[in-house]
């Protein structure tokens, strides 16, 4: 169990007869980027909330550095750092002063702690500015400053790349890559970012309706499910017949109105599209490709993605 910095078991929360979080079984190893994610709603802010003991659980268990959170002592939360939902300051304080308030209640850990912590998020130029005057961007990344200044072991984010910037969403990406590679952090974020989580993430849970449908490697799920045979075809419902009944397939995906991907079987789209031919269905093209992790994501969720 030690070599997991969060893990639970069966972990669950009911809001009178609504179940937010349904027996979910989250392994997060040491030193790795985790990123959960689902749709609004799905039950990932509320799982977060649960691993920073912000609300308690209806059932099952949950352990934070091998310790369960009942037994877990208050040091154990000194070695997280989190921002939940949007990040909260005064907002008549400037950014240097919410941070000195932080740095008092946590204890300084380096002399330069603020200047350090505004530095690595690009606000050392708009620390003398009022909170209320910062953008979403700015303040998003104030409450990552937070977040890191007291050099945490587990970063718990929810939401982190929420409105950035292109430029912002690349610094942020990479100081986290950094901080995990070089520090050994872990990490531990929820997003809708699908194309940023596929660059910064080393495992994913898919989430939806409460419930923890996946939980696998980036590069397990790129070695056995990520690869299709792509077929441009004049009549997708005669097609997809053809699949069905002549090759027994039914892990395919129907993209418009004339792709069919093709998710098993890869080795016979030399024969799937010669009894296209014969069944006079014209093939423009057949192609071999990998999917983005939105392809697999609306695969295994259905519907129209993670928006």
């Amino acid at each position: 169990m030690d070599k997991y910095v969060i893990e639970t078991e069966n972990l669950t929360k009911k809001y009178h007869n609504q179940t937010a979080v349904d027996r979910i079984n989250l392994h997060v190893p040491k030193g790795k980027i985790y990123a959960l994610l689902g749709r609004n709603g799905a039950g990932k802010t509320t799982t977060m909330k649960m691993l920073l003991n912000l609300v308690q659980p209806s059932d099952g268990s949950l352990y934070l550095f091998g310790e369960t959170i009942s037994n877990s002592s208050q040091k154990n939360y000194h070695r997280i750092g989190s921002i939940i939902e949007a990040p909260a300051f005064y907002e008549n304080l400037t950014a240097k002063e919410n941070l000195e308030i932080l740095g008092r209640l946590r204890g300084w850990h380096r002399r330069d702690t603020i200047e350090h912590a505004l530095y690595i998020v690009n606000l050392e130029k708009e620390r003398k500015k009022l909170f209320r005057e910062y953008s979403l961007g700015m303040k998003q990344r104030l409450g990552l400053a937070a977040a890191i200044m007291h050099e945490p072991e587990l970063l718990i984010l929810d939401e982190p790349m929420n409105g950035l910037d292109p430029v912002g969403i690349h610094e942020t990406r990479k100081y986290l890559l950094q901080l995990c590679k070089e520090k050994g952090t872990t990490i531990f974020i929820s997003s809708h970012v699908l194309n940023e989580v596929e660059q910064l993430a080393d495992i994913i849970g898919i989430i939806n309706q409460g419930k923890l449908l996946e939980e696998t490697s980036l590069q397990e799920l790129y070695r056995q499910g990520r690869r299709y045979a792509e077929f441009e075809v004049s009549d997708i419902n005669k097609a997809a017949l053809v699949l069905e009944r002549k090759f027994h397939i039914s892990d395919y995906a129907v993209i418009g109105s004339h792709i069919l991907r093709v998710y098993e079987k890869l080795d016979s789209r030399a024969e799937i599209n010669r009894v296209f031919v014969k069944e006079e269905i014209t093939v423009a093209t057949v192609s071999i490709g990998a999917g983005k992790l939105e392809d697999y994501f609306e695969k295994l969720v259905g519907g129209d993605g993670i928006g």
